[in-house]
């Protein structure tokens, strides 16, 4: 399998996980209580031996593939998507390496449990809030711009019909 493939594929799951994540992180507008029940709902799905480790391997091969991808193509004449595509990754990359390693961090070291309160912490914080605000609010930006931008690609190819 070509690196461009693999790439798809460790994207895939990782989008699988950022949706259940991203619906979990919506779900606090009903509440403090009601986010982390669902997480903990959610955590029997993705926080078990196989499953994280699927999903750090998934991440790792990401990340890898993802940087591998962009050095080939940073120097080439590109559209506004495939830029977009391009640079999105490179940031969702350095964020991943950082989110991840906090979280651990937090969880193995730390022995803290990295549910809606660890998350926030940042966010109400002054001034640790000037950082994480276009931090985490960045990732979401690109994690929707890459995909997005893969798309864009799909369909000037016409696949669709």
């Amino acid at each position: 399998m070509n690196v461009k493939k693999l790439h798809y594929f460790s994207g895939i799951t990782i989008t699988i996980f950022v949706g259940l994540h991203l619906f979990n992180h919506f779900y606090s507008l009903f509440g403090a209580e009601a986010h982390i029940n669902l997480m903990n709902d959610l955590r029997i799905i993705y926080r078990n031996v196989i499953a994280e480790t699927i999903l750090l391997v998934t991440v790792a091969t990401q990340i890898v593939s993802g940087i591998k991808l962009f050095l080939k193509k940073r120097k080439t004449k590109y559209d506004l998507f495939e830029k977009l595509q391009i640079w999105t990754g490179l940031y969702l990359a350095i964020f991943l390496v950082f989110h991840l390693s906090a979280v651990l961090f937090g969880r193995l070291v730390l022995e803290l449990d990295t549910n809606f309160y660890f998350g926030v912490t940042g966010l109400n914080t002054f001034p640790l809030n000037l950082f994480f605000i276009p931090y985490y609010g960045l990732a979401i930006i690109s994690f929707f711009g890459h995909i997005s931008a893969v798309h864009s690609k799909k369909l000037k190819k016409n696949i669709w019909y």
